[in-house]
């Protein structure tokens, strides 16, 4: 093989290592409005982690063994997902590969959404909406049981910057970044985007179920 090929080579092969994704780099999430990551998850529930420990969760493809943390929780309220309580909660072992770090001995109530994995068992990482239950607005909490829910076939839509626009009817524009550089803002802890009986979608504020006037209006 000639210099200038082997030159060639050598060049593609620190082009591609360059493009590969570094460990610190490989969870990145977009943000979500909390209604949003209630429908996307199988399983939204109020617990406390109990205790936490490292298992084995089979092996990669070269035979080497994947490690997971396993969450003991106490399921204190599903507000969606399978009729058996979940028992344990699984993760990532670390931030870098989207893992999520929970307090445990039981004190500290969180919101978790996730993914189902049967028989009692679930899934999370980084990119799904796991809070602190005492930092939801009351409006957020009553959301859980029924307002969210409404708003499944809605698309909500981020606006990073002005000018934003929707696509669709079914659409809510989210403008928490814009007016308050928060993604924690207004329209997060006291919306919801609702379809109404034509087909459109709507934000619609507070804590009680919408009113049918609000469901057959026009506009909002």
């Amino acid at each position: 093989m000639g210099a200038a090929a082997r030159s060639l080579r050598l060049a593609l092969g620190l082009l591609l290592l360059g493009t590969l994704p570094r460990g610190a780099d490989a969870c990145s999430c977009s943000p979500v409005h909390p209604q949003q990551a209630f429908c996307n998850a199988d399983v939204v529930i109020r617990a406390k982690a109990v205790s936490e420990k490292e298992v084995d969760s089979g092996n990669d493809i070269y035979g080497n063994p994947i490690k997971r943390i396993q969450y003991e929780i106490k399921q204190i309220k599903m507000f969606k997902g399978p009729e058996k309580d979940i028992e344990f909660i699984y993760t990532a072992p670390s931030s870098a590969v989207c893992g999520v770090s929970l307090d445990v001995g039981g004190k500290k109530e969180y919101l978790i959404a996730g993914k189902a994995e049967g028989d009692g068992k679930m899934h999370i990482t980084l990119c799904d909406f796991i809070v602190p239950w005492d930092t939801l607005s009351t409006t957020q909490k009553k959301s859980l049981n029924h307002r969210y829910q409404m708003g499944c076939e809605c698309k909500i839509t981020r606006c990073p910057m002005i000018p934003c626009y929707i696509s669709s009817p079914d659409e809510c524009l989210w403008m928490d970044w814009v007016t308050e550089k928060s993604i924690n803002g207004h329209q997060a802890k006291f919306f919801a985007c609702i379809k109404r009986s034509d087909g459109s979608c709507a934000w619609y504020r507070g804590a009680a179920p919408p009113k049918q006037e609000f469901l057959d209006i026009e506009d909002p």
